[in-house]
């Protein structure tokens, strides 16, 4: 390799543009030293120099030379790839990689990821990315489903459904459950609120208070809800539970509560209740369908509002907290609305 050569003849021009490229502060470092490069040819000095005063080598020096003796200014600018030629996915490779995705991997794992099974195939991992995007796979994801076994299940829903749809003339509707073993939580650390660019943050330890049982009834008219707190749910506090809400209502109004299949609801005391109030009647949801009783939408809502994070120094602290919730949300409380998009699924997510 020659460690000197002949000096570059620039045109007037051409040393202006690469004066001023070099002075530049917006063009990419390597523009400015293919232009520092070049003038320093121009100006005679031998590549020795050059290496030492660019740190670079006599290879890079000549491969520009010889590139500006082409291209003159226009090649020194910034030399982007080309880059390969899209890869087209044919309707065979489609099917490949759909057959071996529902195939279950060889060594051990539930489901693969998009980086194991284009190893497997000799692929790249973007090739299976949109076919699993065009074809909706997404094999990292589970749905769980609970099918119900009770034989009369389409009767039971359909006499759940008309009470909300087209409920008896001047009568209320109720959707009554209980949230059992609700702890009352308490942290150790303090709470380090939220600030920006920080979500709130609580201690990982906590305190355990006890727990405590809530009872709740969702008017389906009007989306309120009453309740009451207990210490246990038990058959008694059902009734009695039951006996307040129906003290709430008009004395000869009839009385429909859809509730789930809880043995406590089911109990000598229950019966005794209903024969003592026979304006109040039952109608139990078929087994594994929560999804029926509208009260569960609210469960959810006060989980995710009031429990999930909330720090409650004893029972009576989370029994209070809950209370003011169900009385500040009473008063602005809208019935819901479902929307059932697909007929054919038998059990659709509330």
């Amino acid at each position: 390799m020659p460690f000197s050569a002949e000096a570059i003849t620039l045109t007037t021009d051409e040393r202006v543009e690469l004066e001023q490229m070099t002075q530049s502060r917006t063009l990419p470092a390597g523009d400015v030293f293919r232009a520092r490069l070049v003038l320093m040819l121009a100006d005679g000095l031998p590549y020795r120099a050059i290496q030492q005063r660019l740190d670079t080598t006599a290879t890079t020096i000549a491969r520009w030379r010889r590139r500006f003796a082409k291209q003159r200014v226009a090649g020194l600018l910034e030399i982007r790839h080309p880059g390969q030629k899209p890869s087209v996915i044919t309707p065979a490779l489609q099917a490949k990689v759909l057959e071996a995705t529902r195939r279950k991997p060889n060594d051990g794992s539930t489901h693969w990821s998009c980086r194991k099974l284009a190893k497997h195939l000799r692929i790249s991992k973007d090739t299976v990315q949109r076919i699993w995007h065009k074809a909706g796979l997404k094999p990292h994801r589970l749905e769980r489903y609970m099918a119900s076994d009770d034989p009369d299940f389409e009767r039971k829903a359909a006499d759940i459904i008309a009470l909300y749809l087209t409920p008896p003339q001047h009568a209320a509707v109720f959707c009554v459950d209980e949230k059992s073993a609700i702890q009352a939580l308490d942290r150790l650390d303090p709470v380090l609120p939220m600030s920006p660019g920080r979500s709130e943050r609580h201690g990982f330890e906590y305190y355990r208070h006890g727990t405590l049982s809530l009872y709740a009834a969702l008017d389906v008219r009007t989306g309120k809800v009453q309740g009451k707190t207990a210490a246990r749910h038990t058959s008694e506090e059902f009734v009695g539970f039951l006996d307040q809400v129906v003290g709430g209502c008009k004395p000869t109004q009839e009385v429909h509560v859809i509730l789930d299949n809880l043995t406590a609801h089911k109990t000598a005391k229950v019966q005794s209740f209903l024969e003592e109030h026979p304006r109040v009647h039952l109608h139990f949801t078929p087994t594994y369908s929560s999804w029926l009783n509208q009260v569960e939408i609210w469960f959810a809502r006060i989980e995710r509002e009031v429990i999930a994070r909330g720090i409650f120094t004893s029972v009576r602290d989370l029994s209070r907290k809950l209370m003011r919730y169900i009385r500040a949300y009473s008063e602005m409380a809208q019935p819901f609305k479902w929307k059932y998009s697909d007929v054919r699924r038998r059990v659709p997510a509330c």
